[in-house]
């Protein structure tokens, strides 16, 4: 699942990157400051860092090979990692983030309590997966209407005691972090077209492509022509996509 870069890059990697720009518009941090991205990916943030907040250097960790391979293609500059976000080791950096990982860490405070270990400046951001993540909202409404058994897949309902504004501030606080503000970002994610929309669903890598992956053809072929049916026919499909970010100081 966490393995094939380019699938996920398709898939969410390309809309990761406009949040990443906002998210560290808000965090504000002086450039020339030691930068640690937990749970790189595919090197989105990463790469955002580098272009927008002037560090003395940036280092990705990654648990995922895979990812950490595309990573080091795509991102010059940074030095990428395996890494498990709870546990960082003897690190010690200005900054710390992550973007869209905490959801998917077994134990969450224990690894924002890592965060604050090694950072002085701890940020993050994750998918509104209840409402406002609508590529994902869509694809998951259309999942049960199929399958009333995704509702056990459904991030939204899996993730809404993580991703939401409430306990990402208690994250935050309960680690010790001073200074906590949580706001929403909000960005475009167009589509060319259904196909464009679509095909990312079924490469396997992320939560809903994977669900995906173990249904029988007919079943997955019937929740793309439902969601066909509710996508624009022609043209471009304009949906928003919508993050909760989070920051906090040592």
């Amino acid at each position: 699942m966490w393995d094939a870069g380019d699938a996920y890059e398709r898939y969410v990697g390309r809309w990761s990157r406009p949040v990443a720009v906002e998210f560290l518009r808000w965090l504000d941090v002086p450039p020339g400051r030691t930068w640690l991205d937990v749970g790189c990916g595919t090197g989105a943030l990463t790469e955002t860092v580098l272009a927008h907040a002037q560090p003395a250097s940036i280092t990705g960790v990654d648990p995922s090979p895979g990812f950490l391979d595309l990573a080091r293609q795509r991102v010059e500059g940074a030095t990428f990692e395996v890494g498990n976000a709870m546990d960082l080791g003897e690190r010690q950096v200005d900054v710390v983030v992550s973007g869209l990982v905490l959801t998917f860490v077994p134990d969450v405070p224990r690894a924002v309590a890592e965060f604050a270990r090694v950072g002085s400046y701890v940020g993050a951001y994750l998918w509104d997966y209840t409402s406002g993540m609508q590529m994902m909202r869509l694809f998951w409404d259309a999942a049960k209407d199929v399958d009333p058994a995704a509702a056990s897949q459904d991030e939204g309902l899996r993730f809404g005691d993580v991703s939401d504004p409430d306990p990402l501030r208690t994250c935050w606080t309960g680690a010790g972090l001073r200074d906590v503000e949580v706001t929403g970002i909000v960005v475009p994610t167009v589509f060319r077209d259904f196909a464009d929309f679509w095909e990312p669903f079924e490469g396997g890598a992320g939560a809903a492509p994977a669900y995906a992956a173990t249904l029988p053809v007919e079943q997955r072929d019937a929740i793309r022509d439902l969601l066909r049916s509710r996508l624009p026919q022609a043209g471009p499909i304009e949906l928003t996509a919508r993050a909760w970010a989070v920051r906090g100081s040592r």
